[in-house]
């Protein structure tokens, strides 16, 4: 029986590819940790951070747990929030995360600024925009041919009723004396709005024809006036003088353009502003007017409730450290 030929076994020199791969590969999952560790975000890792460690420490486990010793304050491990809550302090240094005391000046300049805002909700109530529709009515009923006419408009604005009076049966052309006619007319409107305690703002406007006589010297002068001699009939009629206001706004206040006769003659017009409430007429900076100035209100810091220590061992307390207080942005019209 012959002997079977054993065959060779060849040498395998593409060996080195197999770990040469290997290293390839880790040598790219290594730069791109690296890459992703150098642009970490610093707020979500200290929030991370604080995260971990709040939980490896551990919550209270009771409803109301017994505190023992003093609130130890400070760090993100310290407070018991949520990862959404402390995503709102992202930013903000350690020191805001405590209440900050108020003093008493603050809580003064507060108690006055609820009272006003409580005082202009109360003028803006139903039971007064129903009152102030009393007075629309009213006032149409007493100007109803006038109104017929178009010598007389009364519109609706919600939280105030504008009643629009043509001068054509008030003034002669370019001056402030109220005609016979007007003064009647007047005198009704004066006793239709005597009853009611809302305040009246008395608008004077005209066209843009410039005027320079030796009464006045522009129209700012000439609508003032012509809002003043309206004033002046309405308190002799009995109004309170407390309820109303001049306003001369001249010929900037146009309702159309000043292209035409017609437009310039419906331009030429007072008003009555007839607002909501009992309030001032100008408005409620009224009662502020010569007083000193308010100190800035501050507002109110994140309030962060604080764990109760459930170890035998309280942690040593922080120093307080008081968050400055932020002006408020004021408005404007």
């Amino acid at each position: 029986m012959g002997r079977r030929h054993q065959h060779e076994e060849h040498a395998n020199h593409e060996a080195w590819a197999i770990p040469y791969g290997d290293l390839v590969t880790l040598l790219l999952a290594f730069f791109v940790v690296m890459y992703a560790m150098s642009s970490v975000n610093e707020g979500k890792y200290r929030i991370l951070s604080d995260s971990l460690v709040a939980a490896f420490r551990g919550s209270p486990r009771t409803l109301q747990p017994i505190q023992v010793g003093e609130k130890s304050v400070g760090s993100g491990a310290d407070i018991n929030m949520t990862i959404v809550q402390q995503a709102m302090l992202d930013g903000q240094p350690r020191s805001m995360l405590e209440p900050s005391p108020l003093q008493v000046s603050d809580v003064v300049s507060q108690g006055a600024r609820h009272a006003s805002e409580s005082q202009y909700e109360a003028e803006h109530t139903s039971a007064a925009m129903m009152e102030l529709e009393s007075v629309a009515a009213e006032v149409e009923q007493a100007m109803s041919e006038l109104i017929r006419d178009q010598m007389i408009v009364v519109r609706r604005h919600g939280v105030w009723v504008e009643v629009e009076i043509r001068t054509d049966i008030l003034f002669p052309s370019g001056v402030a004396k109220l005609s016979a006619e007007a003064q009647n007319i007047l005198k009704q409107l004066a006793q239709t709005l005597k009853p009611f305690p809302n305040a009246i703002r008395v608008e004077g406007h005209t066209d843009n024809l410039p005027i320079k006589s030796a009464a006045f010297t522009s129209n700012w002068e000439l609508s003032a006036a012509r809002a003043a001699s309206v004033v002046h009939l309405f308190t002799d009629s009995g109004l309170d003088p407390h309820r109303l206001a001049i306003v001369g706004l001249g010929e900037y206040r146009p309702a159309y353009p000043n292209d035409t006769e017609q437009n310039r003659n419906l331009n030429r017009r007072v008003l009555l502003v007839i607002l909501s409430g009992n309030g001032n007429p100008e408005g409620d900076y009224a009662g502020d007017r010569g007083q000193p100035e308010s100190e800035p209100v501050p507002q109110p810091q994140p309030q962060v409730p604080q764990p109760a220590v459930t170890t035998a061992q309280a942690a040593a307390p922080a120093p307080a450290i008081t968050a400055a207080p932020i002006p408020p942005v004021s408005g404007g019209r």
